[in-house]
Order: C-alpha cells, then sequence, then structure tokens
C-alpha cells in the first residue's frame, strides 16, 4: 500500500509569525472574568478599545530574541576577558575616570534592574498579548542590562575602592535616593502610567543624556570594557526607544479621552527624569578627564533638537511639549557646575571621590560656559582650590540639606531669574511643611500629596537616628554621627569617600603605574 508525502505547509512571513507568536497564544478567560484576572489596566481612566492595535515595530518572537542575545553574550564576554587579561584597567586616562564606573554602578545599574521588575508586573497587568509579550522582552533585556554591568565592573573592584557593595549603598547612600525614588514612584503607578514614565519618557526622551555620555565618555577615556556592554546594550535600547514611541501613539489613537492623561504624565515623567539626569551632567562636565561634549551641548543636541522635532510629531495627537521644558532650558548653564559644588561640599559622604577641577579644567569650562561659569561658578572652585592647598584637604560641611519631597535632590538649585537665590518652594498638607526644589516638582506634589509625604527621605531618617548600624548607641560620650552614618553605609571613609588627592586610589595608581598625577601650577589669568 502506497503512502502519499504530504505536502509542506506554506511559509509564514514574519508579520503572520509575529502574530501566531503573540496573539496567537493567548484567550480569553471564562471561569474568571477578564476584569478580575487583569484589574489593573482600567484604573487609570486609560480607554483601550482594540488591542491587537498594539504594534511591536520589530516583531521580534522569543526563538529570535534568545538566538540573537545569545550570539551577543558570546562577544561581549569574549571582550571582557580579554580585557582583564591584558590588565586594560591602566589604559584608562585618569583614575579619576573610575568614579563615574562608581556612580554608574551605585546609581544606574540597580535602576536596570528596577527596569526588570517593573516591566515584569507591567506585563502581568495588560490584557492585550502584544503588550505582555513586548513587556515580557523588556523585562529579560533589563535584567540582561543589570548583569553585564555588574560583570564588566567587578573587574575594577578587584584593583579600586568604593565598587564593593552597589546594591546596598543604592537602597541607602543619601543622593542614591534620587534614582532609586525615580523607578519606585514608577513602579508604584499604574501600567499605563509606568511604560509613559520609563518605555517613552526615559527611554525614547531622555535615554540618550544617559547612555551617550557613559559610552562615549567611556571610549574617550580607554574603558573599553564599558563601552562593549554600552554596545551590547545599544540594540536593545534602540528597540526600547521605539516601543516607547510606539506605546504613547498606540494609547493616543485608541480614544480622545487618552490626551489630557498622557500629558499629565508626560509633564510629569519629562520633569522627573531631568532632576534624576542633574547627576549625569556633572559626570559630563566635571568627572571624565577627557570630555565628550559639555551638558549644555548634550542637552542642546538631544532634547532641544531631537526632542522637538519629536513633539513637532506628537502635537497631531494634541500632545504638546512637557511642563517647565523652557525652565531645563534657561538651566542648562547652571545644572552641572551646581551639582559639583554640592559633592565637594558632601563628598566625604558619597561613595565616590571628589575634587576640585583643575585649571585648565576651570578654562574648559569658562568656554562651553561664556555666560555664567565666570561669573558665578569659578570663584566657588578658585576659593575651594586655596582652601585644599592652604589645609591640605578639601573643605566639606558637615551639617545636613534639605531634601526636596519629589525629586529628593537637596534643594540647591536656583531661580532661573537670578543665580544667586535658591529656588524653593514650600506648602502644607493635613498641618505639615513640605519642601520642594522647583515649580516643577511641587506640582507633581499637589498633584498626588498622599504619594509623596510617604517619600522615605535620607535626611530626615539620619536626623531622626534611623541610619546607624544596629546597636548603635548615640548617647556614648564622643559618639560620632557621622562616622556612624558611614558604617551604615559600608562605606570606609577617605577611601570610597572623600577627597581623590588623598585617595588610596591615588596613591596606587602612581605606585602601579609611575605616572604623577599632581597638577601643574595655574598661570595667572591674563588682566
Amino acid at each position: 500500500m502506497s503512502q502519499t508525502a504530504a505536502k509542506p505547509g506554506k511559509r509564514l512571513g514574519i508579520k503572520e509569525r509575529y502574530a501566531m507568536m503573540t496573539r496567537g497564544l493567548g484567550w480569553e478567560t471564562t471561569y474568571q472574568s477578564m476584569d478580575d484576572v487583569f484589574p489593573f489596566d482600567k484604573f487609570e481612566g486609560i480607554k483601550i478599545h482594540d488591542w491587537d492595535k498594539w504594534e511591536d515595530p520589530f516583531r521580534l518572537t522569543m526563538d529570535a530574541y534568545w538566538k540573537f542575545q545569545g550570539e551577543k553574550e558570546k562577544k561581549l564576554y569574549a571582550i571582557i576577558d580579554a580585557f582583564q587579561q591584558n590588565q586594560g584597567q591602566f589604559n584608562i586616562s585618569d583614575p579619576r575616570y573610575l568614579n563615574t564606573l562608581k556612580l554608574f554602578l551605585t546609581g544606574v545599574s540597580p535602576l536596570e534592574y528596577a527596569a526588570h521588575r517593573g516591566y515584569a508586573m507591567a506585563g502581568r497587568s495588560f490584557r492585550g498579548v502584544g503588550a505582555r509579550v513586548a513587556a515580557q522582552m523588556q523585562s529579560i533585556d533589563e535584567l540582561r542590562h543589570a548583569q553585564t554591568q555588574i560583570h564588566t565592573i567587578s573587574h575594577f573592584n578587584k584593583y579600586f575602592d568604593g565598587l564593593h557593595d552597589p546594591q546596598y549603598m543604592h537602597d541607602r547612600v543619601w543622593y542614591l535616593s534620587v534614582p532609586k525614588s525615580y523607578f519606585e514612584d514608577a513602579m508604584t503607578a499604574g501600567p499605563f502610567e509606568f511604560v509613559t514614565a520609563i518605555s517613552f519618557s526615559f527611554e525614547y526622551v531622555l535615554t540618550n543624556l544617559l547612555f551617550m555620555p557613559f559610552m562615549s565618555g567611556a571610549a574617550f577615556n580607554g574603558d573599553m570594557a564599558t563601552v562593549t556592554f554600552g554596545f551590547s546594550a545599544q540594540s536593545d535600547e534602540s528597540r526600547h526607544m521605539t516601543l516607547g514611541l510606539e506605546v504613547v501613539k498606540f494609547m493616543l489613537e485608541q480614544d480622545p479621552d487618552n490626551v489630557p492623561i498622557i500629558q499629565k504624565w508626560v509633564d510629569k515623567w519629562f520633569w522627573r527624569g531631568y532632576r534624576l539626569l542633574t547627576l549625569v551632567s556633572m559626570m559630563m562636565d566635571y568627572m571624565l578627564p577627557k570630555r565628550v561634549m559639555s551638558w549644555s551641548e548634550a542637552w542642546e543636541m538631544y532634547f532641544e533638537q531631537n526632542g522637538g522635532a519629536l513633539f513637532e510629531d506628537l502635537a497631531r495627537y494634541g500632545i504638546r511639549l512637557p511642563k517647565y521644558h523652557e525652565v531645563a532650558k534657561a538651566e542648562k548653564g547652571h545644572l552641572s557646575h551646581i551639582a559639583w559644588a554640592t559633592f565637594n561640599n558632601y563628598g566625604h559622604a558619597a561613595d565616590f571621590n571628589s575634587w576640585v577641577p583643575q585649571p585648565d579644567e576651570l578654562d574648559w569650562l569658562s568656554q562651553k560656559y561664556p555666560d555664567t561659569f565666570d561669573a558665578v561658578y569659578r570663584p566657588r572652585f578658585e576659593w575651594l582650590a586655596a582652601y585644599e592647598k592652604e589645609h591640605g584637604k578639601m573643605w566639606r560641611n558637615d551639617t545636613l540639606p534639605l531634601l526636596c519631597q519629589v525629586c529628593q535632590v537637596p534643594c540647591i538649585f536656583t531661580e532661573v531669574s537670578d543665580p544667586t537665590r535658591i529656588s524653593l518652594r514650600e506648602t502644607s498638607y493635613h498641618g505639615m511643611k513640605y519642601h520642594c526644589c522647583s515649580d516643577g516638582c511641587m506640582d507633581i506634589f499637589k498633584d498626588e500629596p498622599e504619594k509623596y509625604v510617604q517619600a522615605w527621605m535620607p535626611v530626615h531618617q539620619i536626623y531622626q537616628g534611623n541610619c546607624f548600624p544596629e546597636g548603635t548607641d548615640p548617647t556614648v560620650p564622643g559618639f560620632n554621627p557621622l562616622a556612624a552614618v558611614l558604617d551604615y553605609y559600608h562605606m570606609k571613609p577617605g577611601a570610597d569617600s572623600g577627597d581623590f588627592n588623598t585617595s588610596p586610589d591615588r596613591h596606587n595608581w602612581e605606585r602601579w603605574t609611575g605616572q604623577d598625577l599632581t597638577p601643574p601650577a595655574a598661570e595667572p589669568k591674563a588682566a
């Protein structure tokens, strides 16, 4: 008896295959209602009429995803291994550069892990299958980013201080509450606000201002290991950025009632992200020995030009530029200088070393900021340099600053109209006073006061005695509260924190490489 061979089926195209591997995997629930299974995708007020309109522009299926990421892993770890075997840590331009890695590892890498958790939760909250698959893939991406960053930078931990306990410090060190509070704010919002905050505002609008300076700065300063994990993550970031824009367009196209909700979120998360980027601005202008560009130039390129074009496109949906974008534009000549001066005040309690800019660096800043630097900020740094020369150590401030209730940055920013006046906003809620650093943060507070009155404020917690190691007795004679707080941070004073010029990192670098890092004497400026 003969058998006829079965004819092969028609080969599916990319679009059909993607549909089978996303929409084809979903089903309508029966013994429980869909509203009970997915209770969180309606309470924000966002109206979705057709989940099938959710499009992943890359149409990446899970089997293709794993193959693609596996190839990147092989290349990444081969380069990291070569970097380690060739003692690549000694090829960087200047040991001061290492402090950007400390900032990145404690301030940014834990955010990748938070994003991993956030997208996993958001994916569980969406009843649309395409949205769930997209959130799942981004969740895995973010976990991979956290892992590769830790693996890359862990090599430097063998030789330099300040890199030994990043996740622990992220949860406790005062200034790290700024990035931590950003993601915890987003993760405690609804799923649509979360994806607007992270996929759109952070990934699409602001990510170039975060990733490009760090990775370009690493390349300029000879850190090819960090450049490599940046390249490995960049294809993921391209997908995230594209998906972020598609997410917002999807919501806007579903119902006109979504427009005012999304505009409010865009306003909020632009401002929250901008305040977070304060840390990046000082990294660009002050912490990179070889600089890529100034913060002002980066803001003009990546937000004013690129962001301006984006919001021109979104105008057809009724979305305008974020509220207070003009304040950010006005502050671009001040932001980094204010931030670095603050870390010159409080660097003895940070998890990286700080230093007074050298004379040639002051000249570079004068050139990049001709309208603000010499008039307002150069005299401060020259005074700090004179103090360090006279006393053999940097000047430090042993008091604690007032924090903004929303962004949790100290209230250090100045009024746009007067750079000699601190910008401070005050309000009352249920008989208690609350302070914000700006109109942007005050608007956010007044819109959701119940959320922000619960904020874990580092300065408040320190003064309440909640940031001492367990068993500490603050009543003993000679008790040093600062030493106790640094012990609670798992921070070794003078090594993990404090002055770069007296640090073990500088001493070891000069011993290992034979390079004298003493800056040349400053020539008097021409009258």
